[in-house]
């Protein structure tokens, strides 16, 4: 019996969320033998502000990415 837990930021659609799912089932059961039925995935979503990413908390990452792209687009 697999399972698989996904931690993802928040912010996946429901069919994103399915997409993933079905994809990884199929990963198993095409590299694994792994009966469908079997597999049990679980996909927490986790704020982006409890998430560190390159030393910084998520959010602020991608805040400070945008205003990146922002400050580049106005050059």
């Amino acid at each position: 019996m697999p399972y698989v837990r996904i931690e993802i930021t928040a912010g996946a659609t429901r069919d994103q969320k399915r997409a993933l799912v079905e994809d990884v089932t199929r990963s198993l059961v095409d590299n694994l033998n792994k009966r469908p039925e079997h597999v049990h995935i679980v996909i927490d979503e986790v704020a982006e502000e409890n998430w560190g990413f390159a030393g910084q908390l998520t959010d602020e990452w991608r805040r400070a990415q945008r205003e990146d792209a922002v400050a580049a687009n106005s050059q």
